[in-house]
């Protein structure tokens, strides 16, 4: 159990039953609202989001409770019947901390009293866990396989989620926006699907309610994960993010420098943005579209006979299910300045002081703004030179929240104002668009802004599904992933905190032959991990889907993650990992391998014929043995030549004997080595082997670096 340093009064308090809250409207919060300036909010006592109704606390001795108030203001903050008081420093910050390490479950009030008095509440007590990394712990229940069973249940009190909203910063922020929510068929969907099953698992074992911290984002390497404090525990990685955020702040300048050259042009010219019409006219669901004329998009509006410059509004009605944490709008890469409306309200917009034409473009809809049913997306493009439109060079950026409705095909547009054409010798002095390095990928980014602001909230632990974006670079992210982890446990100062990864599962084309593999050699970086005290490793090598990058089905993977969670945190006496690669050794022409983590015995489990490369298509493909007449598949083998061939392989008791014809006098193993091998290897309990060789042979990897 992870216990954040103890800094104020503690007493025990009466404990009570945990009942079902009453259903609440489920509100996004206003980023505004919570990083209202001190100033503005004199003498009032403020929390941070995470502190809010429905949260769960860890059972833990120190649980901090903190926020802002104004300097020297007196802070009162009462859980049942503990008490802390403190004052606010200088700074006006406060932190008090609570035990409830013999608390019961609740729900509880949390009372906190300054000059103005805050009451948050179905506070319950149980487990706290973070789930971060990129989309496949983005990916929700309502897009897994087991969807319609999971919003068919009854609402479970026990299971909650707060969810970050997705954010950059190039400095760590002390608060982020988010809510949180309590499992039901209304709000489920919504849930983090592999942290879903994972509360799900655990929370039926031990009796606890189980709190999810989900800060992830699809498609994000781990350096914009990694804080200051990890990245100094490298002087490599160190160096080179030190570098790359020296290029942010210079192209941040940069595009500084173009926003006002570019007004300067703009206004000689007689070009500037002026708006002829009120937004509602053309972005309100219920104005008039009479007018209007059809345009395809992604494409130039020229293409359409509209003008190429100047206010040009696109609109378009999409069905859409209701949801309760928003969703993000991908509106490709505008060529112009872009303003998005939903239904009605503005989401956001382009500048260049925000972001150049020719980017691609996202903006986040609150859940309050989005309807069941039809939906109205407007775009108000404008183009001050010419070549208005959305480019076509990636459509799969055209669309709603991972695919989820596609935004390519017919719209319908309207001019707001046109502007003439211009010669190309007054084009050419127009200033030149700059290539910006976006703060977004700046190294530590999404650290600074989605988890920094959780700190020092007490928790158990981190669920981290990541590293698909880091394939290119795997052998690097045997440093990258260290680094992450003692950072995460020294800025949250909870050096016991269990980190549990979720390794990468089997994906893309079966190979013929035994070779190399980028994606082999990412998982082999996040298993060397577990080098690291209080770490764990979900095995998801038969998990995987050869056509798709996110397995439709989450729930093993969950469950895999609980057994370790179990193990790692409870202290239970379970089995929690497959065999283990511990050792090989040499037999004639054969090689003898010993494992750990056997738990009852290895097992060679049953392969199916056929597979579906997509599990939410009806195709199957034969599944092909590299070795039929072989007990085992998926062991390579190799001599001094260190050319692999495919191995013959069979269990004799605790370890594993393989051999080939071909290669009289082997050297190394390989298991599972490639991005999605067939492999059987189980113990007793049916959890799989962890993928290894034996060799020290270089990484294919090893130059590429961040």
């Amino acid at each position: 159990m992870v216990r954040a340093p103890h800094h104020g009064s503690r007493q025990t308090y009466a404990l009570s039953p945990l009942v079902a809250p009453p259903p609440t409207p489920v509100k996004f919060f206003s980023l505004l609202a919570i990083l209202v300036p001190l100033a503005s909010a004199a003498a009032d006592v403020r929390l941070p989001a995470i502190l809010s109704d429905h949260m769960v606390l860890c059972r833990t001795e120190r649980v901090p409770i903190w926020g802002w108030a104004d300097p020297g203001e007196d802070v009162t903050v009462t859980f049942g019947e503990q008490m802390a008081k403190t004052k606010a420093t200088p700074a006006g910050k406060w932190r008090v901390d609570l035990d409830l390490a013999s608390s019961g479950p609740g729900p509880f009030e949390l009372t906190v009293e300054g000059n103005n008095r805050l009451v948050v509440k179905d506070v319950v007590v149980g487990d706290v866990w973070v789930a971060s990394g990129q989309s496949n712990m983005d990916w929700r229940v309502s897009q897994s396989l087991e969807a319609n069973e999971e919003t068919a249940r009854d609402p479970n009190p026990l299971i909650r989620q707060f969810s970050v909203r997705q954010a950059t910063a190039m400095e760590p922020a002390e608060d982020c926006e988010g809510q949180w929510i309590v499992a039901s068929p209304a709000t489920v969907g919504e849930f983090t699907a592999i942290g879903y099953f994972f509360a799900k698992s655990l929370s039926s074992q031990t009796g606890r309610p189980v709190g999810l911290l989900h800060a992830s984002w699809g498609g994000m390497n781990i350096e914009r994960w990694i804080g200051e404090r990890g990245f100094a525990g490298d002087p490599t990685l160190q160096t080179r993010s030190e570098e790359i955020l020296e290029q942010t702040r210079a192209s941040m300048a940069e595009v500084a420098a173009y926003q006002t050259a570019l007004e300067k042009w703009e206004t000689a010219r007689d070009r500037t943005d002026v708006r002829l019409g009120d937004a509602s006219t053309f972005a309100a669901p219920d104005s008039s579209t009479a007018g209007w004329q059809p345009v395809t998009l992604p494409g130039t509006l020229a293409d359409a006979g509209l003008p190429d410059a100047g206010a040009i509004w696109l609109r378009r009605t999409v069905d859409y299910p209701k949801v309760l944490s928003g969703t993000q709008l991908n509106v490709g890469y505008p060529d112009g300045f872009v303003e998005a409306y939903w239904n009605g309200d503005r989401v956001g917009n382009t500048s260049p002081d925000k972001l150049p034409p020719g980017n691609v473009v996202s903006f986040f809809v609150a859940e309050n703004q989005i309807h069941p049913g039809s939906n109205t997306i407007a775009l108000r493009l404008f183009q001050s030179s010419g070549g208005a439109g959305i480019s076509r060079r990636d459509p799969k950026s055209f669309q709603i929240d991972y695919g989820r409705v596609k935004l390519d095909g017919e719209w319908l547009a309207k001019v707001e104002r046109a502007l003439p054409a211009l010669s190309p010798d007054v084009l050419q002095t127009r200033p030149a668009t700059p290539v910006p390095v976006r703060p977004a990928a700046a190294p530590s980014s999404m650290f600074n802004a989605m988890v920094h602001p959780l700190i020092p909230y007490a928790i158990n632990g981190i669920l981290w599904y990541q590293g698909e974006s880091n394939t290119e670079r795997a052998a690097q992210y045997a440093t990258a992933l260290p680094l992450l982890i003692n950072g995460w446990r020294q800025t949250w100062d909870c050096p016991d905190a269990v980190f549990l990864i979720c390794q990468l599962a089997n994906y893309q084309k079966k190979t013929p032959d035994p070779g190399e593999s980028n994606w082999a050699e990412l998982r082999e970086a996040q298993s060397r991990a577990l080098a690291l005290p209080r770490t764990g490793l979900a095995v998801l090598i038969d998990q995987g889907e050869a056509d798709d990058i996110h397995p439709r089905s989450k729930k093993e993977a969950g469950h895999r993650l609980a057994l370790a969670a179990r193990a790692l945190s409870h202290g239970e006496a379970i089995p929690f990992s497959g065999p283990v690669f511990d050792s090989q050794e040499i037999v004639g022409d054969t090689i003898r391998i010993i494992f750990r983590h056997i738990d009852g015995g290895l097992a060679a489990q049953p392969l199916p014929e056929t597979f579906r490369p997509r599990s939410n298509q009806p195709e199957t493909l034969p599944l092909v043995k590299p070795r039929p007449a072989s007990e085992l598949q998926g062991f390579a083998i190799c001599g001094e030549d260190r050319k692999w061939v495919w191995a013959d392989a069979r269990i004799d008791g605790d370890e594993v004997v393989v051999s080939s014809p071909d290669v009289p006098a082997p050297v190394a193993v390989r298991y599972a080595w490639a991005d999605n091998p067939t492999c059987n290897l189980v113990n007793a309990t049916g959890l799989p082997a962890v993928p290894f060789r034996t060799d020290d042979f270089p990484l294919t990897t090893r130059d590429a670096k961040y």
